[in-house]
């Protein structure tokens, strides 16, 4: 199948944890990574490469281990194990659609996944695997969000597609808290940094801003919602280093 013009060539679908539960209060809803799955299969059809990261909230949060009195570093590498799980459910899904994927992991754990190697990933999406990244960067004190961006960089996607739980964009507070809060449609890296709005963590949001790429901030919930984005429609908020559109 030939790609639209306005797709993305390649991809990098950043899926939260708690976006994994549905409505559950923890853990995997079976029918979340099926939705994930049948749409990752229509854009990789129509010859869209695609890498995902995957966060592990839903099992696991280190911030709130450590808030407890557990050593912060130990913490983390809990939190990157319960990413593993994560990416590997979600790897199951999506061979049961017919996909062929790999999934590579920051710390070594070779009797399920690949270790993570950028040149092999990118070989990978070259002959239309989808490739599942887990366990983050492989270091404490760096979120999911920061191994996204990261990971994004290094295989050269185009576009960073944040999926979000049950937020469609980036407003000037917390919607969810205030009904007040007003949706962005576009904004640049540079104001999004000037007015402190949380699209991801600070280190994520510079490795972005300083490499010029673009991130789709969506509620994966959302009607089609990887389609959309991968195709470019108004969906969501498009952060990029663009002028204000």
């Amino acid at each position: 199948m030939n790609v639209p013009s306005t797709n993305y060539k390649r991809i990098l679908l950043k899926l939260s944890g708690e976006a994994l539960m549905g409505k559950r209060d923890f853990g995997i809803d079976d029918a979340i990574l099926k939705m994930v799955a049948k749409q990752v299969k229509e854009v990789t059809e129509a010859g869209v490469q695609v890498a995902i990261v995957v966060g592990g909230g839903n099992i696991w949060r280190g911030a709130d281990a450590a808030a407890r009195g557990m050593d912060r570093a130990t913490a983390d590498y809990a939190g990157m194990l319960a990413t593993v799980i994560n990416a590997l459910a979600l790897h199951d899904s999506l061979e049961k659609q017919g996909l062929v994927a790999r999934t590579q992991s920051a710390i070594p754990i070779q009797s399920v996944a690949e270790p993570y190697i950028r040149l092999r990933a990118i070989r990978h999406l070259e002959k239309g695997r989808v490739v599942i990244f887990a366990a983050g960067t492989g270091n404490p004190y760096m979120t999911t969000d920061t191994a996204a961006a990261l990971r994004a960089i290094e295989i050269k996607a185009e576009v960073l597609l944040m999926a979000k739980n049950k937020v469609d964009g980036v407003y000037t507070a917390d919607p969810n808290k205030d009904p007040s809060a007003k949706k962005f449609e576009h904004l640049n890296h540079r104001e999004a940094l000037n007015m402190g709005l949380h699209v991801m963590d600070a280190t994520a949001f510079s490795l972005c801003m300083e490499n010029n790429l673009p991130i789709v901030v969506f509620d994966l919930h959302a009607a089609n919602s990887i389609r959309r984005a991968v195709a470019r429609e108004r969906i969501g908020t498009l952060v990029s280093s663009g002028v204000k559109g």
